[in-house]
């Protein structure tokens, strides 16, 4: 079904506002799940400078635009810009989601429900050792929602007093957590018996890299890196042909879309129709991107 095509006087818009959004598949993705429910809204990106986002954030409210996905490098600088924050955005300290309720403009970050969504469509994660490396946006947001969940917590870092901060901001959440500096001799330790390894960093975007030595990867452990350019990752490649189950960060993108697109428009989208649509504009077939 095809869906609404027409654009009109009464079509609310939904948008991204980032640096850079021009390659980005959140409007793929979401203008397919808008078609396949016949909602009259649409989805666009704006590519918003540091220093102008007061203003873009202004123009959310005055222009009436429905709500916003925000991006890199504006996800915690936004939030002094916003009427009020979800309690998850303020402890994680970044918001991704923006709800416009006439003219009251709502934070949200459905980054960590996003990531573990993605993890439940492959493992259990209750009682569960994860591995996290980074300790940015997206790693704050998936550690606060992960702890209390797992049993261990390992955050890796390059820079050691990041982990170190994220872990004891999470310390009483219920899980052993731990924050140190990413080295090969700490990846090997915290390795060695863990069930689920997530990158949260940008390594392995647009490049053949990646953080875990190839020897560090066996068999039952889990790999998810939430890079989706490229769908799979050095990591995942080399995860993949140690036996490892894996999971690509498209999966995270469209999970954590989809809670987006629910407080917007009050409908939950079919995930499968984002995912496709994505597939497709990145030029890859679905049984390729097969976790």
């Amino acid at each position: 079904m095809e869906g609404l095509a027409i654009i009109d006087a009464s079509t609310r818009v939904l948008c991204l506002i980032g640096k850079p959004v021009r390659h980005s598949l959140s409007p793929v993705m979401h203008n397919a799940a808008i078609r396949a429910l016949n909602l009259n809204f649409v989805y666009v990106a704006f590519e918003v400078e540091p220093q102008d986002l007061g203003k873009a954030v202004e123009g959310i409210r005055s222009l009436g635009i429905g709500g916003a996905n925000v991006t890199m490098p504006h996800k915690i600088e936004v939030v002094k810009y916003l009427d009020e924050v979800s309690e998850d955005a303020r402890k994680i300290g970044a918001v991704n989601t923006i709800v416009n309720e006439g003219g009251t403009l709502k934070g949200y970050n459905t980054d960590g429900v996003g990531a573990l969504k993605s993890l439940e469509m492959f493992t259990d994660v209750d009682g569960k050792k994860v591995v996290l490396l980074g300790a940015g946006g997206a790693a704050r947001a998936i550690a606060y929602t992960l702890s209390g969940r797992v049993s261990e917590l390992a955050i890796l870092n390059r820079t050691e007093e990041k982990a170190v901060n994220l872990a004891r901001n999470l310390a009483n959440n219920g899980s052993t957590v731990r924050g140190m500096r990413l080295s090969v001799r700490n990846l090997e330790n915290e390795l060695r018996d863990a069930d689920i390894l997530i990158n949260a960093t940008s390594v392995g975007m647009e490049s053949n890299e990646s953080l875990v030595p190839e020897h560090l990867l066996r068999p039952g452990l889990v790999v998810f890196d939430i890079v989706y350019r490229p769908l799979h990752t050095k990591l995942l490649r080399d995860a993949m042909k140690a036996g490892c189950t894996t999971i690509d960060g498209l999966w995270m993108l469209v999970l954590q879309g989809a809670e987006s697109f629910k407080l917007w428009t009050g409908h939950y989208p079919d995930i499968r129709i984002m995912r496709n649509a994505a597939l497709k504009a990145l030029g890859v077939e679905e049984n390729e991107g097969k976790g």
